[in-house]
């Protein structure tokens, strides 16, 4: 485990809630999804559920462990601190993608708002 693996699962559930994916899901099971539909929650628990997949397995050098057979009550304020950590940079993660989809149509409106007066000027005037 490392957390370059914990920054993926951020990315992949911030981009799946922002780029409509789990809308669509819901749109095709006719039901809502609270926890997944939030990416902050989908982001705790998939990270959560990484970490403690990741304690049983043993591979647990970011947690400070000593594997699956040894329980240690120190581990589980770290998951959770953890995957605290992974939900709060997907709130940032959001906002940078709610700010570049912004920023993206203002831009795409001024250039469309161009070619949509130089279309008009060149359709009405005859030569």
């Amino acid at each position: 485990m490392a957390w370059s693996d914990i920054a993926w699962i951020v990315v992949a559930c911030t981009s799946a809630n922002h780029l409509g994916l789990i809308a669509a899901v819901e749109s095709l099971l006719h039901r809502r999804l609270p926890v997944v539909n939030c990416p902050k929650c989908l982001t705790f628990w998939s990270t959560l559920a990484y970490l403690l997949a990741c304690f049983l397995t043993g591979d647990d050098a970011l947690l400070g462990g000593s594997g699956p057979i040894t329980v240690h009550l120190s581990v589980v304020p770290r998951m959770l601190a953890v995957s605290f950590l992974a939900a709060y940079s997907a709130l940032w993660l959001e906002l940078i993608m709610y700010f570049i989809d912004t920023l993206y149509n203002s831009i795409y409106d001024n250039i469309d708002k161009d070619n949509r007066k130089e279309t008009d000027g060149e359709g009405t005037s005859e030569d």
